[in-house]
């Protein structure tokens, strides 16, 4: 796997789900999961930021008025009556860890679902690099990364969801989706083997 043709999709990384008291941390069975994740991804995107990988964070960002849930329902209804992910709130904002990584990630703003290619301009982005590999990883595994991931693969880059670097609401979710779904469009790799194909080190 080439660093120069691969995107690492980063999905979600933003304080209502990863701070502490982030409104939506509680979604997920077990939280401390949640700090393990975000560990495993921030130790990812480190030992990447010397290569020539992409790295790009899509967070969702929704108006005071959540116009674009109109019906909404599971998570998107907690969203809704949490006020989770509202602009100009804590919560919205990225999780500082990353932005330490100063412009070494990029940001496509717009995503207001699950899929974090609608309605943004990640699509042009990856083309105008030439990527052709797909990493995704972040929050929630069986939501926006599968529907993010499934959204790569049609436009035709090969996808690998990053196992370690990912959390689903429960620890049989993320293994059902891990071993029965992504399987079937994706590859699925820790970061651990991600850094090892692409810098022939351990990591």
């Amino acid at each position: 796997m080439n660093p120069k043709k691969t995107a690492l999709i980063l999905v979600g990384f933003q304080n209502d789900y990863f701070a502490q008291n982030g409104i939506l941390r509680g979604v997920v069975e077990e939280p401390n999961r949640v700090d393990t994740v975000l560990a495993n991804a921030l130790h990812f995107v480190d030992a990447m930021k010397d290569t020539e990988m992409t790295v790009i964070s899509t967070p969702i960002v929704l108006e005071p008025d959540y116009r674009a849930m109109a019906s909404p329902v599971g998570i998107l209804y907690a969203m809704k009556t949490s006020g989770a992910f509202k602009a100009g709130t804590a919560g919205a904002d990225t999780i500082p860890e990353l932005l330490a990584f100063g412009d070494r990630v990029q940001y496509v703003t717009g995503k207001v679902g699950f899929n974090a290619f609608s309605n943004t301009s990640l699509e042009e982005t990856l083309r105008e690099r030439g990527i052709e590999n797909v990493l995704v990883c972040g929050m929630v595994t069986s939501l926006c990364i599968d529907s993010t991931g499934r959204a790569a693969y049609e436009r035709g880059y090969s996808v690998t969801v990053v196992s370690d670097c990912s959390s689903s609401r429960t620890p049989a979710e993320q293994d059902f989706f891990c071993s029965s779904v992504f399987p079937l469009y994706a590859g699925v790799a820790t970061s651990t083997e991600l850094v090892q194909a692409m810098q022939g080190v351990s990591a």
